[in-house]
């Protein structure tokens, strides 16, 4: 009688497929968390198998073999080994694609050797007359002892085979392809008598990996069944051998390959796309064109959603009845949600590129042209999207780390990611370039200011792969790197995938790091509109009395404006402002820029709107302008003014290289599963940041 309840193991090699076909087989009812204690993303997902009976599928991580070497590999091989884990499968479903089956079956023969039913899936069978492939299925399930799936997730063909065996996965045999131990029969042999009631295999995993198998010891083992490293390496060599000799004897009858019926480009794109020198524009001019779309679309969600905010908060504090509840919802909430959403486009269009590229199998090719590079400074080839997909913004960015099997190469471009220059660091960068960089050219054809902007995105790049050689050097992290990448047939993307890709990336934004964000701005609503003098709640009096004594006409307008700039001042925010100059002071800051500085920390836009407020500017048509003139006409206490060269100098430097964004924290913390690494970051940026600053202001006043 079949099970109401079967839980599946999804596994395959990395290009395979995998992902379309759990895409296809639960559709929209997936989700997405991490597995306890470590950073590999966990997807589970659900599928009717028929009216009784429900499948629970688990997508495991792409791993090429049971040999681990990373941390994705780990999770698949413990899952496999302890049948005590509540994830353990009933059958293990693994994914191959027609083109690299050879490959991909090597990891299928290990599978075998734990004894669990398994079914075998080759994908991509729509490609098999374009390739001149013929498959003898009945062949290959009798020597492989399983039940063989042909499906093409594509085209939504082989997808009810699949239910179907998963259903009756009873009937399958759990018998190995081949005998691994013979590679050492002696050896084995003593693993067997030493431990009868244990699979000989998963004892053999358990000396040669880095993985927990029931309570076994593995130093114990290891100096009972002592080899040397050398010899254990050895004999992982002759068993992969082995069993690619045993693959290649059943591919010889089971596959037939005519290379003169294919009729594909791939060759000859891969001469193109993968070029030593051509590679490498074509590669920047497809990322270029990316990120101006990105900027370009992006921007009209983007103002809609916060017009949208903007008009809600600003309805919300006039229809609902004054008071402190209505300030937070107006003020703290509206806004809070505001700026959680307002990433949403960004997100979305940069994984609707990634996803292209990966779907469409050109990513691959782009991790294999930069690995060399990347190599010198701790980083990978795949490392280069998310320093790129930096420019846009961090938080997708470091998301797209999740690709980096290599937990170190992972963390060190995790944590150099913020030093690439952002779209929230241009409203900054814009206003203080205007006020400090006279507006000349340069070679009669290049603006000055324009060149200015370039040097510090150049600085961003520069510091970041700079950090990135440091942190290689010092971070004692153990992680083995072997550089394998697919390189897969060149495909259309799916649209299904596509879209389940965005929604999934967009909802863990949103409501992972989301949380954190409003709460955070909810914090810094408090602060800024509360503060502990006793004469904070009566600021429209004093401001009227102030403006009074000048026997001068105001309007209410300016009385506002007065009064928000008094609250300001003398809110908590105000206050920490006004006890952090002596530090600030240093670096050509006074109280109001230490305001903005801090205020800044929510998010680096911040400060352009948080000095608007402190320098009373109204709502004006055309506020950019208005804050310059007011920035300008701003003189310090020495008579000069405030925003001269040396603190402009200053204040780009800091704003190039300070960790001033909540949001990230909020993402590293969620990606690492640990505040160290976000803690340490903000640490290190705006200690660093600060020491910049302050060299350059004290070398150019």
């Amino acid at each position: 009688m079949a099970k109401e309840h079967i839980k599946v193991a999804l596994i395959g090699n990395p290009n395979t497929g995998k992902t379309s076909v759990f895409n296809q087989l639960t559709g929209l009812h997936q989700q997405v968390g991490n597995y306890p204690g470590i950073t590999v993303e966990k997807k589970i997902g659900s599928c009717k198998l028929s009216d009784k009976t429900k499948a629970t599928i688990l997508d495991l991580p792409g791993t090429y073999s049971l040999n681990a070497s990373s941390i994705d590999e780990n999770v698949v091989i413990e899952l496999l080994m302890n049948k005590k884990d509540e994830n353990f499968p009933d059958v293990v479903v693994v994914v191959t694609e027609v083109e690299n089956l050879k490959r991909n079956l090597l990891l299928f023969t290990q599978i075998k050797d734990l004894e669990i039913p398994t079914i075998l899936v080759i994908n991509m069978s729509d490609r098999m007359k374009l390739k001149g492939i013929e498959l003898d299925v009945p062949f290959l399930e009798n020597q492989l002892k399983t039940k063989i799936a042909l499906v093409s997730s594509r085209k939504n063909i082989g997808i009810e085979k699949i239910k179907e065996l998963i259903l009756n996965y009873e009937s399958l045999s759990t018998e190995p392809c081949l005998n691994a131990s013979s590679i050492d029969p002696e050896y084995f042999d003593k693993l067997r008598k030493a431990f009868p009631n244990q699979l000989v295999y998963k004892l053999w995993l358990v000396i040669t990996q880095d993985v927990n198998f029931l309570n076994l010891d593995r130093n114990e083992m290891k100096s009972s069944f002592t080899k040397s490293h050398a010899d254990l390496r050895r004999l992982q060599q002759k068993e992969t051998i082995k069993r690619y000799q045993f693959i290649n004897d059943t591919l010889k009858v089971g596959q037939k390959i005519d290379h003169s019926k294919a009729s594909d480009i791939r060759a000859k794109l891969d001469r193109v796309l993968t070029h030593r020198i051509f590679g490498y524009f074509i590669f920047f001019f497809i990322l270029f064109s990316i990120f101006q779309s990105i900027f370009v679309w992006s921007s009209y969600p983007m103002d809609l959603i916060d017009s949208c905010f903007a008009n809600l908060a600003s309805y919300a504090k006039t229809h609902l009845p004054a008071g402190e509840f209505t300030n937070l919802i107006s003020e703290g909430i509206i806004p809070g949600i505001g700026g959680i959403l307002i990433f949403i486009p960004q997100i979305a269009f940069l994984f609707l590129f990634i996803s292209v590229l990966e779907e469409s199998g050109y990513m691959s090719r782009v991790v294999f042209l930069m690995d060399k590079i990347m190599r010198r400074y701790g980083l990978s080839g795949k490392s280069v999207v998310p320093l790129i997909s930096g420019t846009a913004c961090a938080i997708p960015a470091i998301m797209g780390a999740r690709n980096i099997e290599n937990w170190k190469e992972r963390l060190i471009t995790i944590l150099v990611t913020p030093f690439i220059t952002c779209s929230a660091r241009l409203p900054v960068y814009a206003i203080l370039i205007a006020l400090i960089i006279p507006q000349k050219k340069v070679l009669g054809f290049i603006s000055l200011q324009g060149l200015t902007l370039m040097v510090l995105y150049l600085l961003g790049f520069g510091m970041a792969f700079f950090s990135a050689f440091i942190l290689n050097k010092i971070l004692k992290i153990s992680s083995k790197s072997y550089f394998v990448v697919e390189m897969p047939g060149y495909k259309i993307p799916l649209f299904k995938n596509v879209a389940i890709n965005i929604l999934e990336k967009t909802k863990s934004f949103v409501f992972g790091a989301g949380k954190i964000i409003l709460a955070i701005s909810i914090i810094l609503w408090f602060l800024g509109s509360h503060g502990p003098d006793k004469d904070f709640g009566n600021a429209q009096k004093i401001m009227e009395h102030h403006l009074d004594s000048f026997n001068a006409p105001y309007s209410p307008k300016l009385l506002e404006e007065k009064t928000n700039s008094y609250k300001l001042e003398h809110s908590y925010i105000g206050i920490i402002g006004k006890s952090i100059e002596p530090v600030i002071k240093p670096l050509g800051y006074d109280w109001k820029i230490g305001i903005a500085v801090v205020s800044s920390f929510a998010a680096r836009e911040v400060f352009v709107g948080t000095l608007a407020t402190i320098y009373s500017v109204g709502s004006n048509s055309n506020e950019e302008a208005t804050i310059k003139q007011q920035m300008k006409r701003e003189i310090g206490e020495d008579g000069k003014p405030v925003f001269n060269f040396a603190t402009g100098i200053s204040l780009l430097l800091f704003y190039a290289f300070a960790m001033q964004c909540v949001s990230t924290l909020a993402i590293v913390k969620k990606e690492t599963n640990s505040w160290k690494w976000p803690i340490i970051q903000l640490v290190f940026m705006s200690g660093f940041a600060y020491l910049t600053a302050l060299l350059a202001y004290q070398l150019l006043k």
